[in-house]
């Protein structure tokens, strides 16, 4: 008989609850859980197919070892102590540097890749840490870490509040919203309107988002920290700031006036393409709003001022009274959270405290560039050895890094490399040992990142809605005896990762005077923990410790997970909250208006005033039905809409002598990829766009339907050399690209394509 379950679905930022149907141990359909506290019964059409995703035939089950040269499957003893014999030698002939760690978006999707990853980092001590976070958000935690002390400190926009809503480079009705967590964000801009508020979008496309807007300006791409002062400019010259009751708590604003004396209207307009008057009325409108909140995302931060975009939208709220307030961007309270300490000073946010070795890129919030992994494996300096062995967890970035075919070819140089993936796909095909995860369906989730960027404070968990299946191994253990094999710690129970965890928290947790638990027995604590293995013991410790938590007993009422798993539908936790100053980490305890870095990089955007780019530019788009290129390979998620085609403007097309559907060659500083042209108003003349995460084209890959319509790797248009220098965030959107259309001999061939 088919039974139902309830998860948490993992496909996007959007968290929202699932209903699944499962029949014989299979997961055969998936709604919307109407009692869930925080998506209603919304679901999109990536939940819609879970099902479709936790079944597809290519999900790799076994381990794969590479043997005389082929990757062949073997037992999961064999797989880690391979892992051991591959990393550990050369972290004792060349150091921990020499191993380098990628870490892919799906991490922050799981509770093995939230838990984990952290201490697989410190226990190699290597500062070769790549991530996702620099081709999609590091400069909005740069930005938070200059402002507020804290990287991971993100103000979100109070969606179901406001009264006005600007939006820049976010297209949530396609992305379901990014570092702002909020199911069902079409209808919540939707309510928006209904009760009398006003929607602007600031994007180079007319995307779904803007066509619901009141106002769509479509700005040049790459242009948005100029505009973003302008509106600045405008606040301060005509006497429209109002601090708010927040004043207290800012420092700075004399310094700002004269910071952005440069960016009036006028200077900024014609590098905009906007005029000077609309320019005016955005900053004038959004100051008399009752309230308001200005949200950037990914294509404001994916381009050359990507911090001083994310600077300035946080900049936008603050002088216009609307941060930390309701209605305008509060900082979101997860039940995670470590405990809340008294407000003050504290240790402040530092960038730079080591570089690259190849391009000197500095650090940021302990990453490098992942635009600098090929150089990093590939080229030979005096400032120590190149990586030689590399660890890939769920992380494909030989299509989301640019110049993949360098990349390509710098992963087949490794001494040796391991990745965790459920495929074999464009990186995963280069490690000598593969570790395939489980089925979502076969694993537990709690949203430990995503509810940090919550619209509304809430809390759920679900364990697996389906057993492990024979030959199985829990993403949770993958993980911790990855941990131990590459740290000289094989064989040990995976159990001891866990407890080490748990002995360290709680040590840590006596010995502070804020703590709940402040002066009590470690072990004693320990003993209180519930949970069915170790990560749920660290769940049910984090949940105790944090800013609902029981105390260990302190408060009868408080949350711990034997309470959270009564509520299977997840608790709510209540609006967001006014919280300033406690979440300031900054040396002043106060907001940082005008930090060092962003002061000296000003002079830069300076420049930008003069620049008119002379043919035409590449932005990105998303897909309702994707994420990045994880589910290409999902037959229910492809095809209609989400197809990887060439946006241009008819103007251009004429110009060009491009028809609808013809194949073209789109070339750019890394390379060039063809790809069939789709003819459309939808992006502004000038301006192409061409969707992320393609290019299933690679041989030894075994992802059959992707590899069917591969489509084209936008970042091979790239050379890596173009980096935001505050984040080294990749710069992905606004570059100069040449399109031309293809022979008649090769329209014949992609003719099936049109």
């Amino acid at each position: 008989m088919p039974r139902t379950a309830l998860r948490i679905c993992p496909l996007c930022e959007a968290t929202c609850g699932l209903t699944l149907t499962i029949d014989d141990g299979r997961v055969t359909g998936a709604r919307g859980d109407r009692d869930d506290v925080f998506s209603k019964g919304f679901v999109c059409p990536k939940g819609a197919a879970f099902g479709a995703v936790d079944s597809d035939p290519d999900r790799l089950r076994t381990p794969l070892v590479r043997v005389d040269g082929e990757l062949r499957e073997a037992t999961w003893a064999e797989a880690f102590d391979a892992v051991a014999a591959g990393i550990r030698p050369v972290v004792e002939r060349h150091g921990p540097h020499a191993v380098g760690l990628v870490l892919g978006n799906p991490n922050v999707h799981t509770v093995a890749g939230a838990l984990y990853p952290p201490v697989l980092v410190a226990g190699l001590g290597t500062r070769s840490l790549f991530t996702a976070s620099t081709v999609d958000q590091m400069p909005k935690h740069v930005s938070s870490g200059l402002l507020f002390g804290d990287a991971n400190a993100i103000p979100v926009p109070d969606l179901d509040r406001t009264d006005h809503l600007l939006l820049i480079g976010a297209n949530p009705l396609e992305s379901n919203g990014s570092l702002c967590t909020a199911p069902d964000f079409p209808g919540r801009l939707k309510a928006l309107k209904a009760r009398g508020g006003t929607l602007t979008v600031i994007d180079p496309r007319r995307t779904r988002t803007a066509r619901l807007a009141d106002r769509h300006l479509a700005v040049r791409p790459g242009t948005d920290a100029l505009l973003l002062a302008a509106m600045a400019h405008t606040l301060l010259d005509e006497g429209l700031v109002d601090l708010g009751e927040r004043a207290p708590h800012i420092q700075g604003l004399d310094e700002l006036t004269p910071a952005l004396r440069d960016f009036t209207p006028e200077a900024v307009s014609g590098a905009c393409d906007v005029d000077a008057e609309t320019l005016r009325i955005l900053a004038r409108e959004l100051a008399a709003a009752p309230t308001a909140a200005v949200y950037g995302r990914i294509g404001s931060c994916t381009v050359p001022h990507g911090t001083l975009a994310s600077w300035l939208v946080d900049v936008l709220n603050i002088l216009t009274g609307n941060l930390d307030r309701p209605g305008g961007a509060l900082f979101p309270q997860a039940a995670t959270d470590k405990t809340p300490r008294p407000a003050g000073p504290g240790r402040g946010f530092a960038l730079g405290r080591w570089h690259s070795r190849v391009s000197r890129h500095p650090e940021a919030k302990g990453e490098l560039p992942l635009s600098a992994l090929a150089e990093e494996i590939d080229t030979p300096t005096d400032e120590g050895e190149p990586v030689r062995a590399l660890i890939a967890v769920a992380a494909n970035p030989v299509l989301s890094a640019p110049d993949g075919d360098r990349l390509d070819r710098a992963l087949g140089s490794l001494d040796f490399m391991v990745s965790v993936d459920p495929y074999l796909n464009e990186t995963s095909r280069h490690a000598d040992v593969v570790l395939p995860p489980p089925p979502p369906a076969q694993s537990p989730h709690h949203d430990f990142a995503f509810n940090t960027l919550a619209v509304r404070n809430q809390v759920r968990y679900t364990r697996p809605a389906v057993p492990l299946e024979p030959g199985r191994m829990a993403e949770t253990e993958i993980l911790a005896r990855l941990v131990l094999a590459a740290t000289g710690m094989h064989g040990a129970d995976p159990e001891a990762v866990d407890a080490m965890v748990i002995d360290q928290t709680l040590a840590k947790a006596v010995r502070e005077p804020h703590s709940p638990v402040h002066g009590r027995d470690p072990k004693d604590l320990a003993s209180l923990l519930t949970g069915e293995n170790g990560p749920e013991r660290r769940l049910d410790m984090m949940l105790r410790l944090g800013p609902y938590g029981d105390g260990f007993g302190a408060d009868p009422d408080g949350l711990t997970l034997d309470r959270l798993l009564a509520h299977p539908h997840g608790i709510d936790l209540g609006p967001l909250r006014p919280r300033l100053p406690q979440p300031l980490k900054t040396r002043s305890g106060k907001v940082e208006l005008l930090p060092d870095p962003i002061a000296a990089d000003l002079p830069r955007l300076r420049a930008a005033l003069e620049d008119r780019p002379a043919g035409l530019v590449l932005v990105g788009r998303r897909h309702l039905r994707s994420n990045n290129s994880w589910m290409h390979n999902v037959p229910a998620l492809t095809g209609g809409s989400n197809r990887c085609t060439l946006h241009l403007h008819p103007e251009d097309a004429e110009r060009l002598g491009v028809r609808d559907g013809q194949p073209v060659r789109i070339k750019g500083a890394g390379g060039e990829v063809t790809a069939p042209a789709e003819v459309t108003d939808g992006v502004r003349p000038g301006v192409v766009s061409l969707p992320h995460g393609w290019g299933h084209d690679r041989p030894g890959t075994r992802t059959r339907h992707a590899a069917a319509d591969p489509g084209a790797n936008v970042n091979q248009l790239l050379d890596g050399s173009l980096l935001d220098p505050l984040s080294g965030n990749a710069v992905l959107n606004g570059v100069p690209v040449e399109v031309a259309p293809l022979a008649a001999a090769v329209t014949k061939t992609f003719g099936a394509l049109t």
